[in-house]
C-alpha cells in the first residue's frame, strides 16, 4: 500500500529536478515528524522502510508498535504519457537519508535496531548481472530502470495475455491489470530488445530493496503471488517449516509464460524472476550486509524480514487495530479478522480483506494465499487514482492558485480550507447535511481506469453537473463530489466482495487520506460501516517494522506480531440520519449508471468508426 503530499494524502508523485544525494539529507530534515522517544540505553527497536510513489520514508518503532521517530526523503519520478519511471539508485539514496534521519530524531543508536523490514510500491526493477540499472525507458537513460506501479504502457499486452484465458488468471480476478508485471515484461521484450537481453534480474521493488540490503535474491510470496501470477498455495504444506525462507519456487506456471511469449523467463529455474520464495517476515540471508549497513548507518547482520508491497504492509500494520474489548473477546476467533477490510489510502487506494477459504471474485484480485497474513487467502480490490485524483481535480481548477495562497496564509492545508468552506456553505445555503451540497454534481472517479470491481483499464472519469462557475466555492463542491465518487467506488467493491462470499462489516483505514476527517466520514456514511483508525497513523511503516520484528524472532509469527504491535485509535461511525442514507443511495444509483452510460457511448462511437 509514500510521498509527502499537500495536506493529508501522502503519496503524490513529486515533479521537479533530480536531487543529488548530498542534498537529500538536508531535505529529509525538513520533512521529519516524530513522537517523543525514550532515550534510555539497551532498547529493542524495529525499523520500517516504505518507498511510496513520491518519497522514501523510515520509521522507528518500539516493541509495542509505538512510533518513536520518522523521516521522509523525496525521490524523483519521470512521467511521459502512459510511461512512469524511477531510478533504483535514487530510491536507495533516499532510503539511506531517511533511515539516518529517523534514527537520529528518535535518539536511537544503531545497536538498538534489532530488525529491519521493507515495503514498497509494486514497481518493476531491472538490473544486470552486476546489479547495475538497465533502462526500461524509451529515453535510453540508464538511471530510469524502474517501471512505476501506475505505468499503463502495457494495456495492449495485458489484453493479449487475458485473451488466452490461462488458468492462472482465475487467481487474479479473471484478468491481469496492465499494472501487474507480466504485461510490463512483455512490453519491454517487444519494445526494448537491447534492455531485455541485458537484464539479469527482474524484481518487484520491495524484493529489490531486500536484495540490495542482504544480497539474498529470495522473493516474497506477497510480490510474486500478487503481481507475477505465482501460485502461493503450492507451499501450503510448508507454512510451519523453520526453513521456509529457502523454499524452492515451485509455484510458477511455466505454460503460462510460454503461452504469452516470455518462455525465456523459465530458463535457469526461473533465475531472472525468482528461484526461491519466502513468507513475509522470514529472515533473509545473513541479515544486513556490511556495505549496506554502512550506507544506512546501521549495524551489519541486523535481521531483515522478507518484504511486503506497501499496501499489504499497511494491512499488516492495521488489521488487528480493533478496540481493546473487541480484541479480547475475539482473541481466539480466527474468523473475526475475516470480517474486516483495510483501506490503504494514498495516491491510490487498496482494499484488503482476508478469508480462511479461497473466494474467486470476478474483477477483484486474488485469491492470493499467504500474500499478506500467513495461512489466509487475500482478496485485493483497488482504485488506481484517489489521492492523485483529488490533487488533479484541485490543481487543475482555475481557482486553485488563489485557494492555495489563502491556505498558506492561514498555515493550513488546502484540504483543511476546503473542508471549512463546505461547512460554511452548508450553513449559508441551509442544507440539512453537508453531503446535500452536491445534489447536482456527480463524479465517476475512473480517471486512471477502473481496477475493481469492473476491471476496465479503459474506463474514463466522468463529471456531471458543470456550469460556467469557476469560483472557489465551485471547486469546493467539485472536491466534495469527487470524495463521494471515490467512496461510492469503495462501496461498490465492498458490496461486490460480500456478494461473492465475504462478510465485511468493519473498515480499518490508514494512509495519507485517512488523516482527512471529511474523507473518512464520507466513506463511513456511504459504506454504512464504522471505520477504525489506528493509534499510529504511519501504518505502512509499522507493517514494515513488524516484518523486521518477525525476522528478528521477537515474535513467533506475523499474526502474533500484529496482535502485539497494532492498536486502535479513533472510531468513526456512519450517520444515523435516514435522510443521509437515502441521499447517498440515490447518488450511488447515479454513480453506477454513469459507467453504463459510458459503455453505451463507447459502443455508439465504435460503430460510427467501423
Amino acid at each position: 500500500m509514500s510521498g509527502k503530499r499537500r495536506g493529508w494524502s501522502d503519496k503524490t508523485p513529486l515533479p521537479g529536478q533530480h536531487q543529488p544525494f548530498s542534498s537529500l539529507l538536508e531535505m529529509a530534515a525538513s520533512t521529519i515528524t516524530s513522537a517523543e522517544a525514550d532515550s534510555s540505553p539497551l532498547r529493542s527497536v524495529f525499523l520500517g522502510v516504505d518507498v511510496g510513489t513520491g518519497s522514501a520514508r523510515a520509521g522507528v518503532f518500539d516493541e509495542n508498535g509505538k512510533l518513536l521517530g520518522s523521516s521522509s526523503s523525496p525521490i524523483q519520478i519521470w512521467k511521459d504519457g502512459d510511461c512512469v519511471e524511477q531510478s533504483s539508485t535514487d530510491i536507495w539514496h533516499a532510503i539511506c537519508a531517511a533511515v539516518k534521519s529517523a534514527c537520529s530524531l528518535a535518539n536511537v543508536a544503531s545497536k538498538e535496531v534489532k530488525g529491519l523490514g521493507f515495503a514498497a510500491t509494486c514497481s518493476l526493477v531491472a538490473v544486470d548481472a552486476d546489479g547495475s540499472p538497465v533502462t526500461v525507458s524509451w529515453s535510453g537513460d540508464s538511471r530510469r530502470n524502474v517501471i512505476v506501479w501506475m505505468d499503463h504502457r502495457a494495456v495492449e499486452q495485458a489484453e493479449r495475455i487475458n485473451s488466452r484465458n490461462s488458468p492462472v488468471l482465475q487467481y487474479c480476478g479473471g484478468s491481469l491489470s496492465p499494472e501487474m508485471q507480466p504485461p510490463k515484461l512483455l512490453w519491454v521484450k517487444e519494445n526494448l530488445q537491447e534492455s531485455w537481453s541485458m537484464v539479469f534480474r527482474w524484481m518487484d521493488l520491495s524484493d529489490w530493496l531486500s536484495y540490495r540490503a542482504t544480497g539474498d535474491d529470495t522473493r516474497s510470496l506477497c510480490t510474486t503471488v500478487c503481481k507475477w501470477t505465482y501460485l502461493g498455495h503450492a507451499h501450503m504444506q510448508q507454512v510451519n517449516e523453520k526453513d521456509s525462507r529457502d523454499m524452492e519456487a515451485c509455484g510458477w506456471d511455466d505454460d503460462f509464460w510460454e503461452e504469452i511469449g516470455l518462455g525465456d523467463l523459465v530458463d535457469g529455474h526461473h533465475a531472472k524472476i525468482g528461484r526461491s520464495v519466502a513468507f513475509p517476515g522470514h529472515p533473509l540471508g545473513s541479515g544486513l550486509t556490511p556495505s549496506a549497513a554502512k550506507e544506512l548507518g546501521l549495524e551489519a547482520g541486523i535481521p531483515v524480514g522478507t518484504s511486503l508491497i506497501d499496501a499489504h504492509a499497511g494491512g499488516v500494520g492495521v488489521m488487528e487495530s480493533v478496540p481493546q474489548l473487541d480484541s479480547e473477546a475475539k482473541d481466539c476467533d480466527k474468523e473475526a479478522i475475516c470480517h474486516r477490510m483495510v483501506l490503504v489510502c494514498g495516491t491510490s487506494t487498496c482494499h484488503m480483506a482476508i478469508s480462511r477459504s479461497k473466494l474467486f471474485i470476478p474483477g477483484v484480485w486474488g485469491p492470493f494465499w499467504s500474500a499478506m497474513v500467513p495461512e489466509y487467502w487475500l482478496t485485493e480490490g483497488g482504485q488506481s487514482a484517489t489521492g492523485a485524483l483529488l490533487d488533479h481535480v484541485i490543481e487543475n481548477h482555475v481557482a486553485s492558485p488563489h485557494l492555495a495562497n489563502r491556505a498558506a496564509s492561514r498555515n493550513i492545508s488546502v484540504f483543511e480550507l476546503l473542508n471549512k468552506m463546505l461547512e460554511t456553505m452548508m450553513l449559508d445555503l441551509k442544507r440539512p447535511f453537508l453531503a446535500a451540497l452536491t445534489e447536482d454534481i456527480h463524479v465517476l472517479p475512473d480517471f486512471h481506469g477502473n481496477r475493481s470491481p469492473i476491471a476496465d483499464p479503459k474506463s474514463k472519469g466522468m463529471v456531471c453537473g458543470f456550469t460556467l462557475d469557476t469560483s472557489e466555492k465551485q471547486l469546493a463542491l467539485l472536491y466534495l463530489a469527487t470524495v463521494q465518487g471515490i467512496a461510492y467506488g469503495t462501496r461498490h467493491i465492498v458490496e461486490h466482495c460480500n456478494a461473492h462470499g465475504h462478510n465485511i462489516d468493519t473498515i480499518l483505514a490508514c494512509g495519507g487520506l485517512a488523516k482527512n476527517p471529511l474523507f473518512i466520514q464520507v466513506h463511513a456514511d456511504i459504506i454504512g460501516c464504522p471505520i477504525i483508525l489506528p493509534r499510529e497513523s504511519e501504518s505502512v511503516l509499522l507493517g514494515a517494522a513488524i516484518l523486521g520484528a518477525v525476522g528478528a524472532r521477537k515474535f513467533s509469527s506475523l499474526n502474533e506480531a500484529m496482535r502485539a504491535m497494532n492498536a486502535a485509535g479513533q472510531v468513526i461511525h456512519p450517520s444515523q440520519d435516514p435522510k443521509v442514507k437515502k441521499f447517498h443511495d440515490a447518488k450511488y444509483r447515479i454513480f453506477r449508471e454513469l459507467y453504463e452510460q459510458q459503455l453505451s457511448h463507447r459502443s455508439i462511437m465504435a460503430q460510427a468508426l467501423t
